[in-house]
């Protein structure tokens, strides 16, 4: 099983800073969608849910959060996002709470699936069952 792990992004500039990431090349998966969080204050926490089928990739383009990630099988880790070159890729059937948002977080998540809400599992019980029958 994959685990969770930070990823470094390239920057270009002279007159400011360009970070490209492309689907395969930067990041383990093809990009299916895009979607951003912000305007969470730092009582907030979003996510608290995992997924069967899709792959994130979670980069903080302005301000902090942090992420705590959860396999399941007891292993828990915790990653800080400040940095608008540096992202956490978390596969599939990891449980994600986003939380600890500054004022201007704006957190981006790229996605290798499209949505489908049959995917999510977003009972913390249900997910640790079908991790003790992975």
């Amino acid at each position: 099983m994959d685990k969770p792990y930070m990823l470094q992004f390239p920057q270009h500039g002279e007159r400011g800073w360009l970070v490209v990431i492309e689907g395969v090349n930067d990041v383990p998966f093809d990009i299916k969608r895009i979607f951003y969080i912000y305007g969470s204050d730092e009582s907030v926490i979003r996510g608290r849910h995992a997924n069967r089928k899709s792959e994130f990739v979670l980069i903080n383009v302005c301000g902090s959060c942090k992420v705590k990630t959860n396999d399941g099988r007891g292993n828990e880790d915790i990653f800080i996002l400040d940095k608008p070159h540096a992202g956490i890729y978390i596969p599939k059937l990891v449980w994600k709470d986003m939380y600890d948002f500054s004022e201007d977080s704006i957190l981006l998540c790229l996605a290798s699936e499209y949505y489908d809400p049959e995917e999510y599992i977003r009972d913390m019980d249900e997910f640790l069952s079908e991790m003790r029958e992975v």
